[in-house]
């Protein structure tokens, strides 16, 4: 079976990109050999409708199933629209995602798992949304491993929707931005550890 994993490297070896459509790498794998194709994504620095872009250049690859870390609406219904399902994957490496495809420890997700324009770097930070950042939100979430750097789509404001609805979507943006957290804090300890090893 051809499957392919959103990547941030060209290897096996390589960190899930906690992102779809702007992932730096598509690995695509075929789970009865293992042998692999690393392509980089030609969507990632698309001005805008990246999602899109990314779900049909993994249709035009002729992939079963996709493994990734979020995926937005746009991408998500191009994917099911072609019957390839969706797998979550928040961490670890391209290996270890695909033996956990290859164990059955994944389960397909039914609906996106971001919401529009993720990780464009909105640059509007958590607080009232009154300030823009010192770098003035221009952010692609390309760096340090972790993928995107802007803050998940705020939910609409307060009143514009139920409050369970509400409570619902900011403790999905919560749990969000703490796997960014720790994928961000991960990679430092990694790097200092290559650091002293110097």
């Amino acid at each position: 079976m051809r499957i392919v994993i959103s990547a941030m490297g060209e290897n096996l070896n390589a960190e899930v990109s906690p992102v779809f459509g702007r992932c730096p790498v598509y690995l695509f794998v075929d789970t009865d050999t293992m042998e692999f194709e690393a392509v980089p994504n030609p969507a990632m620095s698309a001005a805008g409708g990246a999602g899109i872009q990314a779900a049909q250049f993994v249709v035009s690859k002729g992939v079963q199933a996709v493994l990734t870390g979020n995926v937005g609406p746009n991408a998500f219904n191009v994917l099911q629209a072609s019957g390839i399902q969706t797998y979550p994957i928040s961490a670890g490496t391209v290996q270890q995602a695909v033996d956990a495809y290859k164990a059955g420890q994944l389960q397909p997700i039914s609906g996106a798992t971001s919401g529009m324009y993720r990780g464009m770097g909105g640059g509007m930070g958590m607080g009232r949304g009154m300030g823009r950042g010192m770098g003035g939100g221009r952010g692609r979430g390309m760096g340090m491993g972790a993928g995107t750097w802007g803050p998940p789509t705020p939910p609409p404001s307060a009143g514009a929707q139920p409050p369970e609805e509400e409570l619902s979507n900011l403790k999905d943006m919560a749990q969000s931005l703490q796997q960014q957290l720790d994928q961000a804090l991960k990679r430092i300890e990694e790097l200092e550890k290559k650091d002293k090893k110097k």
